[in-house]
């Protein structure tokens, strides 16, 4: 039984895209990444490399910017910063600043903050984990893998600093 040629005018036909005609996917392109950034320090070696009776006190920081380049695309860097001491004595320090140049195309201008912020570098964040955990093996160390980030929380967490400092407008001090 041969098949019935169809009119792709009709009123029934089906459109792509769930039905929406003429309406384009919105798209989040990964064009390029990089590190920016890269510092290891081990201060106190090869003093700093003897085993020790306990765990060094490790601080982590975590940083997302994200800057337009050209139409459409955007630069977001991931800065990490980890830190280990004992009793007041730096074992090492790592700092990484990695990148990504993003695509993003499609999306309305609401949802765009959230991409930049917390997609985008929940994309980046496991090249940059095991970049971080590479430096500190070859510093000497065991591995520092950073547990997973919760950038969601984070973007909230920045909103809403955001909206405190623009709630309580601006300082003016009086001598």
């Amino acid at each position: 039984m041969a098949k019935e040629p169809t009119d792709s005018n009709a009123p029934n036909a089906a459109a792509p895209n769930g039905g929406q005609p003429n309406q384009a996917q919105p798209t989040l392109n990964v064009l390029a990444q990089y590190v920016k950034d890269l510092s290891f320090e081990n201060p106190g070696a090869p003093n700093s490399l003897k085993t020790r009776d306990k765990s060094p006190n490790i601080n982590i920081n975590v940083n997302v910017n994200a800057n337009p380049m050209v139409d459409k695309e955007y630069d977001v860097t991931l800065a990490l910063n980890a830190k280990a001491e004992v009793d007041g004595t730096v074992l090492f320090n790592v700092e990484l600043v990695y990148g990504g140049v993003f695509r993003i195309d499609g999306f309305p201008q609401e949802h765009m903050l959230p991409i930049l912020f917390i997609e985008c570098p929940r994309l980046l964040f496991p090249f940059a984990r095991q970049i971080v955990g590479e430096a500190t093996r070859q510093g000497g160390f065991p591995p520092l893998m950073i547990d997973p980030i919760d950038f969601a929380q984070m973007f909230q967490q920045r909103m809403a600093q955001e909206q405190a400092k623009a709630k309580s407008g601006p300082q003016v001090q009086t001598s």
